[in-house]
């Protein structure tokens, strides 16, 4: 079964609410309604916080930063912490190490085709994705330190990660995912529980490092995320920028990584497009942030992979209060364009479902269509939500332009030197993020036939 099938089944029969029972009979409502959407998480955000299994998974993982934190005011002061380091100018300063790091990487493929005896060789892009976002690359942009994961040795930091979200197909991952909603105190049992606090201890180990290090040498006025988050609050304690520090570490590993593979998966899988793509981005030297930008079509392969193959498959919220939300149509047999969500309700936004939805995307909303993008903006079509998977309102990702930058970048490095196909029959499949895998096997896994041009 796909990742998000019992969703679309269920939408497609029950329309867009949908309630059902989780485990122990806690009550789950399923929300694809727009006006619903944007009245949860742009008009009142702070109504309906994360559950609470879902703060503790944060907290044993991460600590008490952005993605844990819960409260207005609590919830502000930690972003603006953070909006200057990831902001659209400080994402500009850093576009140079993104070049620099994805340049490694390719030499890295080049490496492994030259140990052959001839012009390609197929290489596992799941790990260099991982390595990628996990790396030197993202870290030195970020932190000034250098985390070497690109050079093709065993690292701690990336088995760590790895280990702990990349083997969701065992039956503990599976146990734990069903009940730390109602019991938090799951993610402490077992060995997922040393997997956790493995990954939590490596992560804290590094960032203190890094922190201290910074305090030493005095480099807040560098232009790094961790320099830039020190200067917007200085007032901050070695906990929170710890904190900090490991929630973009994490996020970065596993919802970067996660995109890099599915795009680069899209493009073997259409050679037209890969084609298209190569001729648009083959300009003299490196592009700059603002040109990477300016390319119609890299901007509508993104997007596009973005719709059909989000890294975060479900966004989840818990009513605080009982609260009246707005519908965009009344439910069915009902005239009502409002419902009451009793308190303590989990919801959550089925964001496939979403984002395929072919009312608005048209009977070819399963399939991979890059053109569309291009169409809908000859025609001054835009919808209110086009791509969800950055979530939307307050609580949006704050990485979003950092993201979205660094995939471009290695996605025009990689494009430019190598052509891609793929052999395997490839699926989707849940660890914490969507990752692709072949078919039938256990972790992820990407294999591409990678050719020199």
């Amino acid at each position: 079964m796909l990742p998000g099938s019992l969703y679309v089944a269920w939408h497609e029969r029950y329309g867009k609410i949908v309630k059902f029972s989780g485990a122990f009979g806690h009550q789950v409502l399923s929300i694809t309604d727009p006006r619903a959407i944007s009245f949860i998480l742009s008009e009142e955000p702070y109504a309906f916080p994360k559950p609470r299994g879902v703060r503790a998974w944060f907290e044993a993982t991460l600590g008490k930063g952005i993605l844990w934190v819960e409260g207005k005011e609590a919830h502000e002061k930690q972003r603006r912490s953070l909006a200057p380091a990831l902001s659209q100018q400080s994402v500009r300063n850093l576009t140079p190490i993104f070049y620099e790091t994805s340049a490694r990487l390719a030499s890295q493929w080049l490496a492994i085709i030259d140990q052959g005896q001839g012009d390609k060789a197929e290489i596992e892009v799941t790990n260099w994705a991982g390595r990628f976002a996990s790396a030197r690359y993202h870290r030195r942009a970020a932190f000034t330190y250098d985390f070497d994961c690109l050079a093709g040795e065993p690292h701690p930091l990336a088995e760590a990660l790895d280990g702990l979200t990349n083997n969701e197909n065992k039956a503990s991952s599976f146990y734990m995912r069903a009940l730390f909603w109602i019991f938090p105190s799951i993610l402490s049992i077992g060995k997922k529980g040393e997997m956790i606090r493995r990954t939590k201890q490596e992560l804290g180990d590094i960032a203190s490092k890094m922190w201290r290090e910074v305090k030493v040498t005095g480099e807040t006025t560098d232009k790094t995320v961790m320099a830039l988050m020190l200067k917007a609050d200085g007032s901050m304690s070695e906990e929170q920028i710890v904190a900090q520090m490991r929630s973009t570490i994490s996020a970065a590993y596993e919802t970067v990584s996660a995109v890099i593979a599915w795009v680069l998966y899209e493009l073997s899988r259409h050679p037209t497009i890969q084609d298209s793509l190569r001729a648009e981005v083959s300009t003299a030297g490196d592009p700059s942030l603002d040109i990477l930008n300016s390319f119609p079509l890299l901007e509508a392969v993104l997007k596009e992979t973005l719709r059909l193959h989000p890294a975060v498959i479900e966004n989840h919220h818990e009513a605080a209060k009982d609260i009246h939300v707005p519908l965009s149509e009344p439910l069915p047999g009902t005239s009502e364009l409002q419902f009451l969500i009793p308190k303590g309700t989990i919801l959550s936004f089925p964001v496939n479902v979403i984002q395929q939805d072919p009312q608005i995307w048209g009977d070819d909303a399963h399939l991979f269509r890059p053109q569309r993008w291009l169409e809908r903006k000859a025609k001054g079509i835009r919808a209110d939500r086009e791509i969800f998977s950055f979530s939307e309102g307050p609580r949006s990702c704050i990485g979003r332009a950092f993201a979205v930058a660094e995939i471009k970048v290695l996605v025009v490095t990689l494009i430019r030197q190598f052509s891609l196909s793929c052999r395997h029959e490839i699926e989707a499949f849940q660890s914490f993020v969507i990752r692709p895998r072949i078919k039938g096997q256990g972790p992820s896994s990407l294999p591409l036939v990678v050719r020199k041009i």
